[in-house]
């Protein structure tokens, strides 16, 4: 069994895989849009360019996301997601790309679990963590 994250962005998902693709390498490995549905009736012609479903790679992690229902301001409320970096130069680095524009929780730093753990959230307000931890004995 695999558990997916699937994230709405209410009409900024193709800003957002952008986004990811320069922030933290992300691959697209499908998109499609409204207007390619087979079932046109309720497509509304606003919404006919937007990203009905889309699936991207960051790293080993395949993250699926959608512009929903292109309602407007997207909620990410009470989730985050976690990226592990190999070093604490990769951790900086990811940290400092993706809030960039967004929001710093907890500013990276060394905590007694990680080399550099930081908390933000995006200029979406996808919630990140980032670590890079340290060795468990």
């Amino acid at each position: 069994m695999i558990v997916q994250s699937y994230l709405s962005f209410e009409g900024r998902a193709e800003e957002a895989i952008e986004f990811y693709k320069s922030a933290v390498g992300a691959k697209v490995d499908v998109m499609m849009r409204f207007k390619e549905a087979p079932e046109q009736s309720m497509i509304t012609p606003e919404s006919r360019d937007k990203v009905m479903h889309a699936a991207i790679k960051i790293g080993d992690t395949q993250i699926l996301l959608s512009d929903g229902r292109c309602a407007g301001k997207a909620s990410f409320s009470g989730i985050s997601l976690t990226l592990s970096a190999d070093t604490a130069a990769e951790a900086d680095r990811l940290f400092n790309a993706l809030s960039k524009g967004g929001q710093v929780t907890m500013p990276m730093g060394e905590t007694f679990f990680a080399n550099r753990f930081g908390i933000c959230s995006d200029k979406f307000g996808v919630g990140w963590m980032v670590i890079n931890g340290k060795p468990m004995d």
